[in-house]
């Protein structure tokens, strides 16, 4: 059977420009997430980064600055400027950590805890929106790809590393 396709139809991606390529979707996905997220967070005076660490610190609190920067993948510094951030508006507060007299925990506060709710709320509806018309099991396969390109990245990165010493 005779190729019929445009010109315009889609190219294998191994043939597609780089800005085609499952790579630079990813990459182009992820920042449109985030600016989404960035938007709806946006009235709560929170962007998702520092959303993210007010949940998570309600969830698990009190934590280590430290602990609080390895879960999200971020570093301390971020973190901790994050943390000042939040502890100035009263929605987190620091504590001694009663095993390490160097160490301070982060732990919820009232208000910290309300807000965290209304960013839980706010999850929910953009989870929804962003998993229109895709069932789960093709989220579940997205999720599998996602993962194995993960473990690769940290592999290169890794192999980078120990190439570079």
């Amino acid at each position: 059977m005779a190729n019929t396709d445009s010109s315009n139809d889609r190219l294998h991606e191994l043939d597609a420009p780089p800005w085609l390529r499952v790579e630079s979707t990813i990459v182009s996905a992820a920042a449109d997430i985030r600016r989404l997220y960035d938007e709806r967070f946006a009235p709560l005076d929170l962007t998702l980064s520092v959303a993210s660490l007010l949940a998570y610190v309600a969830e698990f609190g009190p934590v280590s600055q430290t602990r609080a920067a390895d879960h999200l993948h971020q570093g301390r510094a971020v973190t901790g400027t994050q943390i000042d951030r939040l502890e100035q508006r009263g929605l987190v507060e620091r504590l001694p950590d009663p095993n390490d007299r160097r160490v301070w925990l982060v732990q919820v506060t009232a208000d910290g805890k309300e807000l965290s709710g209304q960013i839980v709320e706010i999850d929910v509806v953009v989870r929804k929106e962003l998993r229109s018309g895709i069932p789960r099991e093709d989220r579940q396969a997205l999720a599998n790809v996602l993962v194995r390109l993960q473990h690769n990245i940290t592999n290169a990165l890794g192999t980078e590393h120990n190439t570079s010493t």
